[in-house]
């Protein structure tokens, strides 16, 4: 509800009402706006301006929306994972969803350098799975950094594995079009198909699970995601060593 672009256009009381309406959120849905003034010591002009700057055209339709923004948070239905675990389960058995793991694996394992890029949770998965990766043979980097520089003219024969729930994520977006610009092959894993990461990659693995946020966090299940990851490191250590296998009987 209270955006960074909001929060900065405040002034110094309108601070100051800000931080006591996020304290007493469940109080000031109920108050009068001359209680509110009498509580934090502003005037109801000052009320009214802090209203406006979020697109309310009064204190009563401010109320509605903070009592929505309340409800929103506290009516999150968390399912057991066992049910998102299911449903991916369910989705990948219909469709050509190994296959997809398939011609990653194979893009992988001829490429010279593999890079996995995620921020957020998406980060922490890109570091597993570059550590999963070289554990099995196949050494990758990961970038957390939404920031991280790319001016590299080496990369040409590399693969980035790109993770984001949405794929739409600016910072994401914005580093895989570096890469890509630059020469990299671009892998995609996300939630669905039809976004605007998955349609500038080369190969895009969708899993397809249903989406919760809790409040402004999006906690999606990531069981998908390390699936595909394991998957795909497995079967790139079988296509090396049959490639060694078959350079070693041709000697």
């Amino acid at each position: 509800m209270f955006t960074n672009e909001v929060i900065s256009s405040f002034n110094d009381l309108e601070i100051s009402l800000y931080n006591y309406i996020t304290k007493h959120s469940d109080k000031v849905i109920y108050m009068r706006i001359r209680e509110l003034a009498d509580q934090t010591h502003v005037s109801t002009s000052t009320i009214l301006r802090f209203c406006r700057k979020l697109n309310c055209e009064g204190f009563s339709e401010f109320k509605v929306k903070l009592k929505l923004h309340l409800d929103r948070n506290e009516e999150a239905n968390l399912k057991s994972t066992k049910h998102y675990l299911s449903e991916f389960v369910e989705r990948t058995m219909k469709g050509n969803f190994e296959s997809y793991i398939q011609e990653t694996a194979e893009l992988v394992a001829h490429a010279e350098k593999v890079i996995f890029v995620g921020t957020g949770s998406s980060g922490i998965l890109a570091e597993f799975g570059a550590r999963y990766f070289s554990s099995l043979g196949k050494f990758s980097s990961f970038i957390k950094d939404p920031f991280y520089p790319i001016n590299s003219k080496d990369l040409n024969d590399s693969a980035a594995i790109i993770l984001s729930v949405s794929g739409e994520t600016d910072y994401t977006l914005r580093l895989a079009n570096l890469l890509k610009e630059e020469g990299s092959k671009i892998i995609s894993i996300t939630n669905s198909k039809n976004c605007t990461l998955a349609k500038m990659s080369d190969i895009n693995i969708a899993y397809y699970v249903t989406e919760v946020h809790l409040g402004e966090a999006n906690i999606t299940t990531q069981i998908p995601v390390i699936y595909i990851l394991e998957e795909t490191a497995h079967m790139i250590r079988n296509i090396n060593k049959l490639r060694h296998q078959m350079k070693k009987n041709s000697t």
